[in-house]
Order: structure tokens, then sequence, then C-alpha cells
């Protein structure tokens, strides 16, 4: 079974969609879809309740606390999942029908050691240092994501070892909480992106820096320069590295602000 783990905040005209791309999936495997209704203001708890009520077929949990971000929302619903397998959804994307299929013919084969997989998103390309190999895979590693993360939380399905091993969510962080989390899967896990576009984000819409946690460039900048300090405090990196990721790190920030700029004046 695969526990679905969809955080919510104020998502009334998204989230019917994303649970309708669950149930259109080609995997043949049971689903457990765990909601948290994570302090919305809109009618989103209603909406889902809807939902549930008309698709009874589907096995959707829905639980509701007081807003405390969405890793503690992921937190919340991973501390109950019981499948083998868990998978991260956002209220506002949707997979498309082969993407758990496709997937799982990794995860659950013998013969591939993979622990975590994630895919890329509609019109998104896998960018240097990440490289394709002969499976159509293509291997995260911990100086890669140091470098860049390529891996959207709502493409990504991991075995429950990486619970066992990792652990949850830092529920504190709300910016670049993902990269946060698979820099601390990737001590003790194979990790992997398949390259195929398999997950609708954000109906689309271009998400860094317009819309979403990512929207914030100043928090998500805060947000990798914790991670950094936190690799520095673990002895993943020296001294010398954390510097010179400190200075790399600022020129991506000045980068992003001004191309979004750029991309707003243009009307993207």
């Amino acid at each position: 079974m695969i526990s679905v783990i969809i955080p919510v905040y104020n998502s009334e005209k998204s989230i019917e969609k994303t649970f309708i791309s669950i149930k259109n999936q080609t995997w043949k495997g049971d689903f457990e879809i765990i909601v948290v209704n994570d302090g919305s203001t809109d009618d989103s708890k209603t909406v889902i309740e809807n939902y549930q009520q008309k698709n009874p077929d589907q096995n959707i949990i829905l639980m509701n606390q007081e807003n405390g971000g969405v890793s503690k929302a992921r937190n919340t619903a991973m501390k109950i999942a019981k499948g083998d397998y868990i998978a991260l959804l956002d209220s506002d994307d949707e997979w498309l029908p082969e993407k758990t299929e496709k997937q799982m013919r990794f995860l659950e084969n013998k013969d591939f050691d993979v622990d975590f997989l994630g895919t890329r998103r509609i019109n998104h390309q896998l960018l240097y240092p990440y490289k394709v190999d002969q499976n159509n895979l293509s291997e995260i590693t911990f100086r890669r994501l140091m470098f860049r993360n390529e891996t959207q939380p709502s493409t990504v399905i991991f075995k429950r070892k990486v619970l066992q091993n990792s652990g949850l969510f830092d529920d504190n962080q709300r910016h670049a909480e993902d990269l946060n989390y698979w820099l601390k899967i990737s001590e003790h896990n194979k990790m992997y992106i398949l390259n195929e576009e398999l997950l609708l984000a954000d109906s689309g819409k271009r998400s860094f820096g317009i819309s979403g946690l990512s929207a914030n460039l100043a928090a998500m900048e805060k947000g990798f320069q914790k991670n950094l300090k936190e690799m520095l405090l673990q002895n993943r990196i020296g001294f010398p590295e954390y510097a010179l990721y400190f200075v790399f790190y600022k020129l991506k920030y000045m980068v992003r602000i001004n191309r979004n700029a750029y991309l707003k004046l243009i009307g993207r």
C-alpha cells in the first residue's frame, strides 16, 4: 500500500483535482490518502468532506489541526501512515495517470537499489550536475543536492525504511524544507529521479517566485542558509566548503531576484 500525504492550506479550488488524479492512477495497488487540513480559512474542510461522501471507494483520512506549516502537516500524516511506501502530494498538484505505476516498477524491483524516487514535472528539465543513465534514472547524491535541488515534493515516493532511518521533516521549517529533508535522507538511502514528466504542478503555472511557499524568495534564501549551517554543524561539510556554498547561494538568490523581476515585467 502507498500512503499519500497531502497537506492542505486554503486549497478549496484545487483539492478535488488532486484527489481525482490519485483515483485515475493506473497502478493496481491500494492507496491510503491522509489529508491534513492545516488551519485553512477557506472552505477546504467542507470541500474535502463532501468529496469523501461522494467517493467512499477512496480511502481518505482527514485530519484537522491549527496552522503549523507544511512540514508539521506532513509529519502529522506520516506519523500515522501505514503504507509500505510513502508518497508526497501537494493540494494544488496533480499526478499524471501512469506516475505511480512507473515509479513502483523501480521501487518494487529487487534488481534496482532504489529507496527514494522522484520524477520530472511538466515543462521541467534536469540540469547539471544531474545525469541520466541507461535506465532513464538520474542519481541524487548529497553533493548534487547541495548544488541544485531538482526534486519537487509531489513527485516523490519512498520506502518506509526512509522514515525509520531518516525521521521526519523539521517541524519548524516552512521554506526549503524539502531540500532539508532530502539532505537528511541522502545520508542512508539510494535516491533517484525518473527522467519522465509525470506531475502537473500548480496547474502548470510558474511556481518559483510567483506562487506557493516558493514565492517568497527572501524566505527561501533563509531556508537555504539554514540548511547550509546544519550541514556544517553535522560535519557533513567543512568550513571552507561552507564558505563557498554561502557565497554560491547568495549569488543564486540575486539571480533569482533579477530573473523573477524580468519574468514579471514580460507577463510570465
